[in-house]
């Protein structure tokens, strides 16, 4: 982008131009709040045209904004697509940049590069609220003091989060490094290899449990959930699993109160629809789907009192707001909770294969929308964008410099409706296993491995082609009928990811 756009002045009359007139708040550096939900599909919200589950609230964001039709997280599960985004690098750079237990330490160097510290160095006031699952520590986490480094360490001035996903311990809110409600005669104690004995888990003790478990969920037992790990001490501090909407959505609206006068960056992390689900009991019964449709309507609940809340605090005309989710849905992911039997019409990919975990377009290809009332004008956009685009973006919005060693590209037009020329190409992760996005056309390489759950996980014997404009839902192989094409398409990836672990041979 001209550096001429990032001035001051020029930024303004961007702004103006989007609102389609002069503005006195357009002269304001908006504030901006990313929310990211946990496992939500493409097809999950009915933005996209799904008539299975009603989520209003985030279709206002939709239909008033630009609402993305080739948006992609960086990966296929959560913790290297939330790396991606705070640092604006591919994740399969960082070896330890995978599915984090609550215990493991934090994965972003604090030296580093953030989005949160690019938007402190621009002036903004920066929040993180919700699902971490980034790492704490270095370590051997000791849950009874200060935990550090963490969320402040990577450039948040305020946090209040849980440490990794819902169904790990330990089951507490870690805010500004600090476990909230922790006692000093009750010690927090973490393992996820050795059970402590006076303290119940799900194999001994199946009489404690109330949401039984489909796979690898049988270690601690708290609030009757069996979870990933072992946790003792803590009792007071530990969440009730149905109140953590309210909980956060509290947390939120504080932050936007003690924030209202300052440019402030909010970064949102719902941890809805990820297992365990357990909506407050005022969504329970809310769609036909069970446990995982009701807590997509918890989800459109969170968004709609953020809304509401921006709105009677007159920030809503200055507020930047960018919706998405970390990777592609799962129905089983370890609980038996009625997913699977109560799917009935619902297509969670909205028509693409795959799904979290999945090498196919369902795993990546996410809900994306960006909205700004009376500044980005209502439009679709078919541009090839991604999640960690926002980090050179936002830098490009907020006049800082956009880094070209990163991965993230600055891309402000397309984000805001105004262009449809997205990325040119793309190299998106599953587990280890990378595939590539060029233009219509997908590419992946073969793995050995088995299919997991109920998701296909895209390990081909041989390589697979797919064109997308004529094959959404990538069910037919073209690499024999398109040889030089496959050929282009190995040797374009072979040179994105520079032989990294020889995906391309």
């Amino acid at each position: 982008m001209n550096k001429k756009l990032l001035s001051v002045p020029m930024m303004a009359a961007l702004m103006a131009s989007c609102a389609g007139g002069d503005d006195d708040s357009a002269s304001k550096r908006p504030n901006v709040i990313v929310i990211l939900c946990d496992d939500l599909g493409y097809g999950d919200v009915s933005a996209y045209g799904s008539t299975t589950i009603s989520t209003p609230n985030v279709d206002s964001l939709a239909h008033g904004g630009v609402c993305f039709n080739n948006a992609y997280s960086s990966s296929a599960t959560s913790t290297p697509s939330r790396y991606a985004l705070m640092t604006g690098m591919y994740p399969w750079k960082n070896e330890r940049a995978k599915i984090l237990n609550g215990d493991a330490p934090l994965i972003i160097d604090p030296e580093g590069y953030t989005l949160p510290k690019m938007m402190k160095n621009a002036g903004y006031v920066t929040g993180a609220i919700g699902k971490w699952h980034l790492g704490m520590g270095e370590g051997n986490v000791d849950w009874n003091s200060t935990i550090s480094p963490g969320a402040k360490e990577v450039g948040f001035d305020y946090s209040c989060v849980i440490a990794a996903t819902v169904d790990r311990v330990p089951t507490v809110y870690i805010e500004n490094g600090e476990v909230v409600g922790r006692e000093a005669d009750d010690p927090i104690f973490v393992d996820y290899v050795n059970k402590f004995d006076d303290e119940p888990n799900a194999l001994d003790n199946p009489e404690l449990v109330r949401m039984q478990w489909s796979n690898g969920h049988n270690q601690a037992v708290i609030n009757g959930i069996p979870r990933i790990g072992y946790m003792k001490g803590g009792k007071k501090a530990r969440w009730i699993d149905e109140d953590m909407a309210d909980y956060f959505v509290d947390k939120v609206k504080t932050f936007l109160n003690d924030n209202k006068d300052k440019p402030f960056f909010l970064y949102y992390g719902l941890h809805q629809p990820h297992v365990p689900r357990t909506p407050h009991q005022r969504f329970v019964g809310a769609t036909t789907m069970g446990p995982r449709g009701d807590a997509i309507a918890e989800l459109d609940w969170c968004v709609g009192e953020l809304m509401a809340e921006l709105r009677r605090l007159d920030l809503l005309e200055n507020t930047i707001i960018v919706f998405s989710s970390d990777n592609g849905p799962v129905l089983d992911d370890g609980y038996a909770d009625q997913a699977v039997e109560l799917i009935g019409n619902h297509q969670m990919c909205g028509g693409l294969r795959g799904g979290k975990y999945s090498l196919y377009d369902g795993g990546t290809h996410i809900p994306l929308f960006v909205y700004w009332k009376n500044h980005i004008k209502p439009t679709t956009s078919n541009a090839l964008v991604c999640q960690m685009d926002l980090v050179n973006t936002l830098a490009a919005l907020v006049d800082q410099p956009v880094r070209p060693e990163l991965d993230s590209k600055a891309m402000l037009d397309v984000f805001f409706g105004k262009s449809q020329k997205g990325r040119d190409e793309l190299v998106l992760e599953a587990a280890g296993r990378l595939c590539y996005r060029k233009g219509d056309w997908a590419l992946i390489p073969p793995y050995d491995g088995p299919k997991f759950m109920e998701t296909e996980y895209g390990n081909l014997d041989d390589f697979g082609l797919f064109n997308l404009s004529v094959d959404r839902g990538q069910q037919n192989n073209v690499a024999e009928q398109n040889p030089e094409k496959l050929e282009e398409m190995k040797s374009d990836m072979h040179k994105a990811v520079q032989n990294y672990y020889n995906a391309v041979k």
